[in-house]
């Protein structure tokens, strides 16, 4: 087997398991979800296990992930690709949000004040971003690169987002139109976000847990998939889909089903 399988496959049955045993203690600690879910350090375990067996591969896998004390000719090849991943998520939520509004029945949008959320709002945002940094390490910044090695940019994207969206098993409690519309939502996300970070050399953690904290933020702030209703899962699974189209089309044609050479 080569090591690129096996370090995935312990970081996945890693991740998985910590994430269940982490949902299942959370109701014990106290800690509301609407705050911060517990779950979302699965990921993170995972990488800490990897990290313990493969000390020496680490530093190469996470490559990027957090700010670079140098960067000689920049941090990244395209300035301001960064900037542009993260002005997506909101994007993504005003699509989703005036969908909503447009086909709901009185006409209205959804919109819960931060106010009213029982917490402070700017304890939510703090514990949101420590929360989907925990997921990002994993997903993002050490799952991505490990498929990157034999995949080109967009199938290994979607291969991730394929697994991060099955991770949440709990959506496969709702209605399979529910599921199908999330899974879509992980899909697109995780090939835009693969191709956002595909030539990110720095705070390639940060650009992702901010991406996706402000999907979280502004999908708790507009909208009610939470109670399981299919509409706007499946309205949200479509705006990822068309924020991703924008990123796929940039992506050079001969490059975006390729894997780098000499990977291992």
């Amino acid at each position: 087997m080569r090591a690129w399988k096996a370090e995935a496959g312990v970081f996945l049955a890693v991740a998985f398991v910590a994430a269940g045993a982490l949902g299942a203690v959370q109701p014990a600690t106290g800690i509301p979800t609407e705050v911060v879910q517990l779950t979302q350090f699965g990921p993170a375990a995972g990488v800490v296990t990897v990290a313990l067996l493969w000390p020496s591969r680490i530093r190469h896998r996470l490559a990027g992930a957090l700010p670079a004390r140098r960067t000689p000719g920049g941090a990244e090849r395209r300035p301001g690709r960064g900037l542009w991943l993260l002005l997506t998520a909101p994007l993504i939520i005003a699509l989703s949000a005036g969908a909503y509004a447009v086909t709901a029945p009185d006409g209205t949008a959804r919109s819960t004040g931060p106010g009213s959320l029982g917490h402070p709002f700017a304890l939510i945002v703090v514990a949101q971003l420590v929360g989907a940094c925990g997921e990002e390490i994993g997903w993002r910044c050490l799952f991505q690169p490990l498929v990157r090695t034999r995949f080109g940019p967009v199938t290994a994207s979607a291969l991730v987002g394929v697994v991060w969206g099955v991770w949440h098993v709990q959506v496969f409690a709702q209605a399979p139109a529910y599921a199908a519309g999330f899974l879509l939502a992980t899909v697109a996300m995780s090939v835009l976000l693969g191709l956002g970070l595909e030539h990110v050399r720095a705070n390639r953690l940060l650009l992702a847990g901010g991406f996706h904290t402000l999907v979280n933020l502004g999908m708790l702030l507009f909208m009610d998939e939470e109670s399981g209703a299919v509409a706007p899962m499946l309205l949200f699974g479509g705006a990822c889909l068309l924020a991703a189209v924008p990123w796929v089309l940039r992506a050079p044609a001969d490059r975006i089903l390729t894997a780098p050479h000499g990977a291992r």
